[in-house]
């Protein structure tokens, strides 16, 4: 029904878009840490400084996850 070539070039489309697809779940950065953890560190003086959390910002497609 088709030619080799036909063959080959839909089975490229059809890998490149499942390569699409599957690149493009989640979230671009460093892991998150639960919301409930703290993180602790000590400056050059060696007092404990505590770092401020960073603030959640919701993507359009996080319900879909």
């Amino acid at each position: 029904m088709y030619s080799g070539l036909a063959k080959l070039l839909l089975n490229g489309v059809l890998a490149l878009a499942i390569a699409l697809a599957v690149s493009s779940c989640g979230r671009r950065g460093d892991l998150e840490r639960p919301p409930s953890s703290t993180v602790i560190e000590s400056d050059e003086a060696g007092e404990v400084v505590e770092k401020e959390e960073v603030e959640d910002r919701p993507f359009i497609l996080d319900p879909l996850i």
